[in-house]
């Protein structure tokens, strides 16, 4: 295999027609560039130059080379501006999933400073259920998830971020059940409005009901929070939504939580990544990131 520095040497030779100032150049010997010259002119089996009474010329062979030695060192020039631009996050893709909640009330913020500071990044984001993103992070088709724990899968990395409370909240119709805590057998009889069966969310609420003997039917499952909490205001029935995901509305008088004499469990979010393969260096930095949001407003 040709030596690499041979063929540097062999290009500002070629550059600057003199084995003087190509040494010079390249902070070497003049002896070593023109032993260099040698071994690559032995190596294949050509003559690269004709020395000159003031430097040396290319050869018609020696010309034919110089176009592949340049065009290779311009690969390569390009590659590693291309890692430098990686390296210092003015390159590259953020690719993360979420689903919708998460991403409105924990990522966005985090995904705003990131962008401000990194405007040349490209971001790419998905939303999705926790299972549709543990399928999308092992396909390698995003870098980072954030999803609902328990997520149990030997080919995935998951860290607890924070923890995060649900709770039951209806509309005007039903504010009357909202003076006094109620039993979780009486909160089934109002309409309950969930999740699709698919969402960890609806997992959750059916193992938390099934947990104390309970099971009931659903009136109206959607796939989106914004919907069941519009069709809670609305008057349908009782939602079953994340805390954080209805402060406003509660804080405006348009939802009211149940208060349910059975406490509800908190659950977790946390973050996932896949266990083979090292991270990208814009997706450990969004990682940091994140986790120093979450460190310093808890």
């Amino acid at each position: 295999m040709m030596n690499m520095e041979w063929y540097r040497i062999f290009l500002h030779t070629a550059k600057l027609g003199n084995l003087t100032k190509a040494a010079h150049e390249l902070h070497i010997t003049q002896p070593s560039v023109s032993y260099a010259i040698k071994q690559l002119e032995a190596e294949l089996g050509v003559k690269l130059f004709d020395r000159m009474s003031k430097g040396v010329a290319l050869t018609t062979e020696g010309s034919a080379l110089l176009e592949y030695v340049e065009k290779s060192f311009s690969f390569i020039d390009a590659g590693e501006n291309k890692i430098r631009s990686l390296r210092e996050l003015t390159a590259g893709e953020l690719r993360i999933g979420a689903n919708g909640p998460v991403i409105k009330h924990l990522l966005l913020p985090v995904l705003d400073q990131f962008h401000a500071e990194h405007p040349d990044v490209r971001i790419r984001l998905t939303q999705g259920k926790t299972s549709d993103i543990r399928n999308r992070l092992k396909e390698g088709r995003i870098d980072l998830g954030l999803v609902h724990l328990p997520l149990l899968d030997d080919d995935l990395n998951v860290d607890h971020l924070l923890a995060i409370q649900d709770c039951f909240v209806v509309g005007q119709a039903y504010r009357s059940l909202t003076k006094q805590s109620i039993s979780t057998e009486d909160m089934i009889k109002i309409p309950l409005l969930l999740l699709s069966q698919e969402s960890s969310t609806r997992a959750f609420v059916e193992q938390w009901l099934s947990s104390q003997g309970l099971h009931s039917e659903v009136d109206i499952e959607l796939s989106s929070l914004d919907m069941l909490t519009e069709f809670a205001q609305r008057g349908y029935g009782a939602a079953f939504v994340t805390h954080s995901f209805v402060q406003d509305l509660l804080e405006q008088g348009k939802l009211f939580a149940l208060q349910t004499r059975e406490p509800i469990p908190t659950r977790s979010v946390g973050i996932a990544t896949r266990r083979v393969g090292s991270l990208t260096l814009i997706a450990n930095r969004f990682k940091e990131m994140l986790t120093a949001d979450l460190n310093t407003n808890l």
